[in-house]
């Protein structure tokens, strides 16, 4: 009887397993000219390279991929938004996959095209909201003489802003997204429950250039009691995911050239665990989503042409 209940029961233990998301994290390398590069990983620490490019950039002026941010929605589909132009530019890149191997074509979405000295576009990161089932783009901008400085120069005085869209064919007006009383860009927002929600941030100021965080109780702030600094001097990029119910926030401590992570469970202490984690050399900034098996072992096959 036995052998029969386990005869019975092993399909459905191997569909259960064979539905378990692995981790997929976006990155480029320099020149940025070269496009796409991803890793992924079984356990959130450990990345394995898949080497690259597997989308070349073809859009924006300069034609460069930089902070590649990529979300999966509840199709399954992949969206993806990237950095086309390091100054000058007035949007972002866009192109969305199923496989991560075949991309639509790429559009160029000029979200600032309404600000006629706009200096640039930096470091989209895309967020799906599922309460309201849309998708949530996030960037930091430079408006000369618009806010308050520090010590930065006007051309290097960054906030953030916003677009919402359903389809990424049409999308709200840009909005103000954050504006904490000095320059801020790679911002990434994080659900916690339906009214609780992070925002990890970079402090851009000159003295500072290290990483915090908000808080909020929606998608789109607003974030208060903005932390102190719980990285060093010189670190940016961040990306966030939950393995075993804390937090992992990756970032590129590019002071130091290299790639750390801190943990944490309330966004409050944070650990230092970058002993703990393994990432391909040249691994840049960018951001994890989830994967599944069928997914990855295609992209394995194909990372063996590269």
């Amino acid at each position: 009887m036995k052998k029969l209940l386990l005869l019975i029961l092993l399909p459905t233990l191997f569909n259960c397993a064979s539905k378990k998301d692995l981790y997929i994290f976006t990155s480029f390398r320099e020149p940025a000219t070269e496009g796409l590069y991803l890793a992924y990983s079984e356990d959130g620490y450990h990345w394995e390279d898949l080497k690259g490019p597997y989308l070349k950039p073809e859009t924006g002026a300069s034609k460069i991929m930089r902070d590649p941010s990529i979300t999966r929605g509840k199709d399954g589909m992949y969206h993806m938004v990237w950095t086309t132009d390091w100054k000058g530019g007035n949007g972002f890149g866009y192109a969305s996959s199923k496989d991560l191997i075949n991309w639509s074509e790429q559009q160029y979405i000029p979200v600032m095209a309404h600000e006629p000295s706009v200096v640039n576009v930096w470091a989209p990161e895309i967020f799906y909201d599922d309460i309201e089932d849309r998708y949530i783009i996030i960037w930091a901008s430079t408006i000369p003489f618009r806010f308050e400085k520090g010590i930065e120069d006007e051309d290097n005085n960054h906030r953030m802003y916003y677009v919402t869209t359903k389809d990424f064919k049409t999308f709200s007006d840009t909005k103000l997204f954050l504006d904490p009383k000095f320059s801020v860009i790679d911002c990434v927002i994080v659900k916690r429950t339906k009214d609780d929600y992070v925002l990890i941030i970079k402090d851009n100021t000159r003295p500072m250039r290290n990483l915090k965080v908000g808080f909020g109780t929606s998608p789109l702030g607003p974030f208060n009691n903005i932390s102190e600094p719980y990285t060093g001097f010189k670190s940016e990029g961040p990306t966030v995911l939950k393995v075993n119910g804390k937090w992992l926030i990756y970032y590129d401590n590019y002071g130091d050239m290299n790639y750390k992570a801190v943990r944490t469970s309330d966004f409050k202490t944070f650990e230092d665990v970058s002993s703990e984690i393994k990432l391909p050399e040249g691994h840049k900034h960018g951001t994890i989503s989830t994967i599944s098996k069928k997914v990855l072992k295609n992209l394995i096959e194909k990372s063996k042409e590269k």
